[in-house]
């Protein structure tokens, strides 16, 4: 069921997941927790209200980030095509640091495949360069 303008919004986490944005709503949420969703440029709780015209940018664990309008609002599942009616998306041109730092990363995670499986402290060095 999707909401008009004028009713309450639903969770942010909820939305997250309905709208195919995120595999699970548990997802949703640890994303929101780890500071990687924002919500009209504040941190987006998992428990806040969305509504349609919020815009929301979250941080992928490549560092790419995706920023997208909210169209509608539902708080039950939905079928992909329809889900992902529920936003519309901002394509945003990466800046040259960005573009560097994603450069980087494919170099290192390639050479990291070269290698073969890293050891403890390298993927305790990977999360941290991907900001986990």
């Amino acid at each position: 069921m999707i909401a008009t303008p004028s009713q309450d919004g639903v969770r942010l986490d909820v939305w997250l997941d309905v709208s195919c944005l995120f595999k699970t709503r548990s997802e949703a949420q640890r994303a929101c927790k780890g500071g990687k969703v924002d919500v009209n440029g504040q941190p987006g709780k998992p428990h806040r209200q969305v509504r349609p015209g919020d815009v929301i940018l979250i941080t992928r664990p490549s560092g790419a980030r995706q920023e997208v309008t909210i169209k509608a609002v539902a708080e039950r599942s939905l079928p992909k095509a329809e889900g992902r009616a529920l936003y519309e998306e901002c394509i945003r041109v990466a800046s040259p640091d960005e573009q560097a730092l994603r450069r980087a990363d494919r170099q290192f995670r390639a050479a990291q495949r070269a290698a073969g499986a890293p050891d403890k402290h390298q993927r305790r060095a990977i999360r941290k360069l991907r900001g986990y």
